[in-house]
């Protein structure tokens, strides 16, 4: 567990557990991302875990595993500590915990908002895949590319049995290149059918607009509430949205997986989440 607490941080604010990708690491994954700087900027704590080789050689989360995605068990459990732990540190907001990550990072964010959906407002998935699309490592492999085409209940269904939580559900925000040739592109329409299943409503976008000129949909509960959201990135292959630079949306840097695409998603995800709104 790394964790990222800007200096004279009040009590009560809100906390980001961000989650890197395979052959990454937790600090170059927070700077990188941009998330570290918006803690400077917002004022909230970071929690980043890193993954050791001794359990991946590729530094991947287990996001494949059913002992590392159960509640109560492995890395789904690790990742549910460090989240406490810095609640109670920080005297943070438990009300106000998210999540986000790429690839591994991101499949392994929406283990979280399957497996603890009471310990999150959101959570953002990048680049990443459907919770327990995979049960083996090459499974995996099938499930990143081309994917795997499941009706929305039995993605949610996949959801519902992950815990015995029946109040509200966490928002769900999906960012994806459509030149991933690493998690295929199917991967969010398949998340956007299995995260709009667990909220009870249908695959048809209630708004469609650009995001940074980029399309973006939401999709609404009975209520009129955006419960999730896409934002698709053209011509982007695998990776996490950043935009290097000091304008007020810009943050993050360039680096392997992270791509310059004049949208950085670390922001985008934090205004949609209330964070930039709340001041420092």
């Amino acid at each position: 567990m790394f964790r990222y607490t800007p200096d004279n941080l009040s009590e009560g604010r809100p906390v980001v557990i961000a989650l890197h990708g395979c052959t990454q690491d937790a600090v170059g994954y927070g700077t990188n991302s941009g998330w570290i700087e918006l803690a400077d900027r917002w004022g909230f704590t970071v929690v980043l875990p890193q993954q050791e080789s001794a359990n991946n050689a590729n530094g991947c989360f287990n996001w494949f595993e059913q002992a590392d995605t159960d509640r109560d068990t492995g890395e789904a459990a690790s990742v549910a500590q460090m989240r406490q732990r810095a609640i109670d540190d920080a005297a943070a907001d438990p009300q106000r915990v998210y999540v986000s990550g790429l690839s591994a990072g991101g499949a392994m964010t929406a283990t979280m908002l399957a497996t603890y959906p009471e310990q999150y407002a959101g959570g953002g998935i990048v680049a990443g895949l459907p919770y327990r699309c995979a049960s083996t490592l090459p499974d995996a492999f099938t499930c990143m590319n081309p994917g795997k085409d499941q009706t929305p209940q039995q993605w949610g269904d996949l959801v519902r049995a992950a815990s015995a939580h029946e109040g509200a559900r966490p928002t769900v925000s999906l960012w994806h290149g459509d030149a991933d040739t690493t998690v295929a592109p199917a991967n969010m329409r398949e998340s956007v059918e299995q995260w709009t299943d667990v909220h009870g409503t249908d695959t048809t976008p209630d708004v469609e607009d650009t995001v940074a000129g980029y399309p973006h949909a939401e999709y609404h509960d009975g209520s009129g509430r955006a419960v999730v959201e896409t934002v698709t990135i053209p011509g982007m292959n695998h990776g996490q949205p950043v935009d290097p630079g000091t304008g007020e949306q810009q943050c993050g840097q360039a680096a392997d997986y992270m791509l310059d695409v004049d949208v950085c998603a670390a922001y985008q995800m934090g205004t949609t989440w209330g964070l930039a709104a709340q001041g420092r």
